[in-house]
């Protein structure tokens, strides 16, 4: 995997979402893609299941969460596939940045 994941709990993320990662699992009332976002936020144990949960899921935000996953693991063919599935362009910013950003992008969701 490439970028390697920072800690968690420096990440600059929503102080929700940040809060939500002292739990052992994600808020059951969380859709698929939000968390899927806080497995990965996790580190590479939690890659898989954040995976699992948005490889079958439908809609422009589990595909962005989806790219976001591969890009983590350095699979930068796939992740385009899926950034272009979710509408959005590849981004330039380190993955911790961009975790953070859908992270503010999908807890605004109601």
């Amino acid at each position: 995997m490439t970028d390697p994941m920072p800690d968690p709990m420096t990440a600059p993320m929503p102080g929700s979402f940040a809060a939500a990662l002292t739990a052992p699992a994600p808020s059951e009332d969380w859709p698929a893609p939000l968390a899927a976002l806080w497995w990965s936020a996790r580190g590479e144990a939690g890659w898989a299941r954040a995976h699992a949960l948005v490889q079958d899921a439908a809609g422009p935000e589990a595909a962005w969460v989806h790219a976001h996953l591969h890009r983590i693991e350095g699979d930068a063919e796939n992740a385009r596939y899926w950034y272009a599935r979710a509408g959005r362009g590849v981004p330039d910013e380190p993955v911790a940045e961009e975790r953070a950003v859908i992270a503010a992008a999908l807890m605004q969701r109601p």
